[in-house]
């Protein structure tokens, strides 16, 4: 089973490092660009539930699925592909690829339940 702790504290500090240390981020073939416009789009909390829900047994809110709608699929893609792709996750990584194809689909539903006619 993957520790759930490792990799929010592996995400924690690579987005904290990331707002001091850009270059600390990604690694140098990674899209930096569209790694930073996730940090800074969506607020740690909500990016901490929607990894839990991909990787583990968690359930976004619905206030962070709106938040993961509004900073985009791209983003979103991103971020997830490049936690799946680490050593330990990637033996999986088709298994979370899906989860996160889910996640966003749900969110995507419930964000347009919300949203004014």
């Amino acid at each position: 089973m993957v520790n759930l702790n490792v990799i929010m504290v592996s995400f924690v500090v690579l987005a904290v490092a990331s707002t001091f240390n850009p270059s600390l981020a990604v690694e140098e073939n990674e899209p930096k660009k569209l790694w930073d416009q996730y940090v800074v789009k969506i607020s740690p909390k909500c990016a901490l539930h929607i990894i839990y829900q991909v990787f583990g047994n968690g359930v976004a809110s619905t206030s962070c699925c709106q938040e993961l709608v509004q900073e985009g699929k791209e983003c979103h893609d991103t971020l997830i592909k490049y936690i799946a792709d680490r050593p330990s996750l990637i033996g999986n990584e088709s298994k979370y690829l899906q989860k996160r194809d889910e996640v966003w689909a749900h969110c995507v539903s419930v964000s347009k339940a919300l949203s004014p006619a």
